[in-house]
């Protein structure tokens, strides 16, 4: 049986500028691999509708589980919910159990509820909250998409309270040799190895240290067993 898939869609102008570094999509990709589930595609892309709305419609049907990062806050630009609607042709509105959760939360801080701060509490018809340890701002899923903030210890907060309501696979073991050769000695044989053995996958990664050239191979796969096999045959082929 195949693990189930997922993509993710990094959403924000700070991103592409390069004025934010992105690490959600890194700590996604560790979390899922851990509970096998196949992450198989990621994109970023700007706060704009139109692409928003296509991507989040293209990659939901295409995948088991679609994840979102960014555009839940407050101001202009946070779009993502709307979008989210969009895409699925669903109303958007102020929930009460969300306005509730952000009410009392800013009560709590003597911060005065104002109307972009309600905004956050604007979820798309049919939606379940996402909980917000952190921030209380809730993030929401509808169908297979969960959308979640873009600040990452939200993001990786929010990340841990869905893992339970996700769908399982194997775990995707790992194994990784050190051949001192470069790629283009191996490469022949390396792709007889990998040819022989289509369950798993085989990357190749050059390094240069102080001129010592090599390759580290790494071998992906969710049968401990082979990985072992794969592993023994490298070294004997290659080293």
């Amino acid at each position: 049986m195949l693990n189930p898939t997922a993509a993710i869609l990094i959403i924000g102008d700070e991103i592409l500028s390069g004025r934010t570094r992105d690490s959600n999509m890194h700590y996604l990709s560790c979390e899922l691999t851990k509970i096998g589930i196949d992450l198989q595609e990621a994109r970023f892309i700007p706060d704009n509708a139109t692409k928003i709305i296509h991507d989040v419609r293209c990659l939901s049907s295409k995948y088991d589980y679609l994840f979102t990062s960014g555009g839940i806050g407050p101001t202009h630009d946070d779009i993502t919910a709307d979008c989210i609607a969009a895409a699925f042709e669903t109303k958007i509105s102020i929930r009460e159990d969300a306005f509730k959760l952000l009410e009392n939360y800013y009560s709590e801080q003597n911060i005065y509820f104002n109307s972009a701060r309600q905004r956050m509490a604007r979820i798309p018809n049919g939606a379940k909250l996402i909980d917000n340890p952190i921030s209380i701002a809730p993030g929401f899923h509808l169908n297979n998409v969960f959308v979640m903030a873009g600040v990452p210890n939200i993001f990786q907060s929010m990340v841990q309270s869905i893992l339970p309501l996700l769908l399982n696979g194997k775990p995707v073991l790992s194994k990784s040799i050190k051949i001192t050769r470069g790629e283009g000695e191996i490469a022949v044989e390396l792709k007889k190895i990998a040819s022989d053995h289509e369950s798993v996958s085989i990357g190749s990664y050059p390094y240069n240290n102080n001129g010592n050239f090599g390759t580290n191979i790494v071998v992906r796969g969710i049968d401990n067993e082979e990985l072992e096999r794969v592993a023994e045959k490298l070294k004997s082929k290659l080293l």
